[in-house]
């Protein structure tokens, strides 16, 4: 006789909070950046963390997720927590986003790297990486609108 084990997966909410926005549906890079800031104010981090914003059929927000929390100047990113994430969330897509501590919204290649990574993972899953925003002190770039790596 053997054993084997059964497993079911849920997602638990951890919580649920009343925010003054104007919409939770994202219709551009912006949206998503005053989303990100008033439930996370990344901008005042003091390490680099990596999250992602899920999303239905109709680009409203399902959830906020932060995958990885790093050190001064990087976060460590695999694509199986990322989507680990969106598919408990039952995530159509997915916006990702970090916080550079520096202020400096700068592009890195590890940026451009990580960011194609995500892409590609999502093609096959079928869950769309629509946008990944950098956030420094006062202002974001948006990878999509600068034609990086999409």
């Amino acid at each position: 006789m053997i054993t084997i084990n059964i497993y079911t997966v849920k997602q638990v909410k951890e919580k649920g909070t009343r925010y003054n926005l104007d919409t939770k549906v994202i219709r551009s890079p912006r949206d998503a950046y005053h989303i990100i800031q008033t439930v996370l104010d990344l901008e005042h981090e003091a390490c680099e963390k990596f999250g992602i914003l899920t999303l239905n059929t109709k680009n409203a927000i399902a959830g906020v997720h932060i995958i990885s929390i790093g050190n001064l100047n990087s976060s460590i990113v695999h694509p199986r927590e990322v989507f680990k994430a969106a598919i408990l969330n039952n995530a159509a897509s997915i916006v990702c986003f970090h916080n550079h501590p520096s202020g400096n919204t700068s592009v890195s290649q590890e940026d451009i790297c990580i960011t194609r990574r995500l892409i590609e993972v999502g093609e096959m899953m079928g869950i769309e990486v629509i946008d990944h925003i950098i956030i420094g002190e006062s202002r974001f770039v948006s990878l999509k609108e600068q034609g990086i790596a999409f």
